[in-house]
């Protein structure tokens, strides 16, 4: 029995140290800022223009969701710098999908507009389209465009791409504090667990 004591605690601590090790800063991670948000956060920064995006939405973002560690929260920035002007308004439609409160309907639907619809946006009321044949209706999009806090949160995101120095997408932002670099990952699945081991980093 003493010996099986040993081994599992020996194996236990070889875990443990291939954990504290295998993600470095520098390499899996870049520190962007020194404070960290005031609650533990996961950030996906994405655009509905990225056909990687698109996948990460339908394989790792219900996960994520799924799995979030106790206490940590998931957010989603639309990156307006990719696809052109279109960018600019996805970005918007985004923020009227939040406001509205049917975010999960709306990104799965404008995702599967541009990638297997192959749907060539041109302006808002394009968008708006989608929004009505996913049950929204049309007044209650016309009202939210027009508000100050879409208005706002287009800004927030803006603001939020700039802080975090996004040059790609998907890209996620860790408690405010670290950008997980996707240059050393191997998977998504690799990308998430790095994710949810800098949750728990101050």
């Amino acid at each position: 029995m003493k010996k099986i004591f040993w081994f599992m605690v020996t194996l236990l601590s070889m875990t443990l140290n291939v954990l504290a090790t295998e993600y470095k800063e520098g390499v899996h991670y870049t520190v962007i800022r020194e404070q960290p948000s005031l609650t533990p956060e996961i950030t996906s920064f994405f655009s509905f223009y990225c056909g990687h995006c698109y996948q990460f939405s339908q394989m790792e973002v219900p996960k994520m969701k799924a799995q979030l560690p106790q206490g940590v929260s998931f957010k989603q920035v639309q990156v307006a710098a990719v696809g052109g002007a279109m960018g600019e308004e996805m970005t918007k439609a985004f923020a009227i999908a939040q406001l509205l409160n049917v975010e999960d309907v709306i990104e799965g639907a404008l995702f599967r507009a541009v990638h297997e619809q192959k749907v060539r946006f041109t302006q808002l009321d394009d968008i708006k389209k989608v929004f009505v044949d996913n049950g929204v209706d049309s007044a209650d999009f016309d009202a939210a465009a027009a508000s100050f806090m879409v208005s706002s949160k287009v800004a927030q995101m803006k603001q939020a791409v700039t802080e975090a120095g996004i040059v790609g997408v998907p890209t996620l932002i860790v408690n405010g504090k670290y950008r997980i670099e996707t240059g050393a990952i191997k998977s998504y699945d690799e990308m998430r667990q790095i994710a949810y081991y800098l949750t728990g980093l101050k």
